[in-house]
């Protein structure tokens, strides 16, 4: 396992899914989207399209669930050759308003851990989006004060961590970043020179899978309830 410096005095957060959950309303507004489709053709196929479509669109429209929905809609149109009604469109887009209005839960234990942290650390949230649908669900969660501060980008590369940790002044030798994808937040921090914990979610978006052989050795918290673990895992590194 990789050696983690006792010296960290920043942390960063993933929002989605690492502080609270998301997949799971993505999850389940597909699943009503394909019900929806199924009068047209086979449940795998429309699941196989919309993954295809909601893919290729990332660079036109982000991600979010603005974009989620214009790939449906796009999908819907693809595979019932023209032929979606003005109603069934309208059904698409009433899923994408239920999925902006809801709730947001906090996974296990997040706010004690953030409680402890705060005045300890520099804390961050560091997520990728809509900015409006971002910065929606951080003024609801109740937990934006924790953060000293908050970054929205389009995309997590190593280039754009590498200027939101040259714009607020943080070394990366003293920079730790916490999340669920091992694409977006763990595997650019490393190649930056930085260092990560993966706390997993029980699912990950196919996009955000990585090939086993482009993993590195990382500290891994096994489960949700291994945010709660955070805390004691950097005083063991004092």
């Amino acid at each position: 396992m990789t050696v983690i410096s006792s010296n960290i005095n920043t942390i960063a957060f993933d929002a989605d899914d690492t502080l609270w959950r998301n997949e799971d309303i993505f999850i389940h507004a597909q699943d009503e989207f394909i019900k929806l489709l199924l009068p047209y053709h086979e449940e795998s196929y429309i699941r196989s399209h919309l993954a295809e479509i909601q893919v290729s669109n990332l660079e036109n429209f982000g991600y979010g669930v603005k974009g989620f929905t214009l790939s449906m809609i796009e999908t819907a149109i693809e595979l019932t050759e023209g032929r979606v009604s003005g109603s069934e469109t309208h059904e698409i887009i009433q899923l994408a308003k239920c999925m902006l209005a809801s709730p947001v839960e906090l996974l296990p234990n997040i706010e004690t851990v953030l409680q402890e942290l705060k005045g300890k650390f520099k804390l961050l949230v560091i997520t990728k989006g809509d900015l409006l649908d971002q910065e929606s669900k951080l003024a609801r969660s109740g937990i934006a004060d924790y953060f000293d501060i908050i970054e929205v980008v389009s995309e997590k590369t190593e280039e754009a961590y590498r200027q939101i940790l040259e714009r607020h002044k943080i070394s990366t030798e003293q920079f730790l970043m916490v999340g669920n994808s091992l694409k977006s937040d763990i595997l650019p921090i490393l190649d930056l020179g930085a260092q990560a914990v993966h706390i997993p979610y029980h699912s990950t978006w196919e996009h955000e899978q990585v090939a086993e052989h482009t993993l590195s050795n990382y500290p891994q918290l096994q489960s949700l309830k291994g945010v709660s673990e955070l805390s004691d895992w950097l005083k063991s590194l004092k």
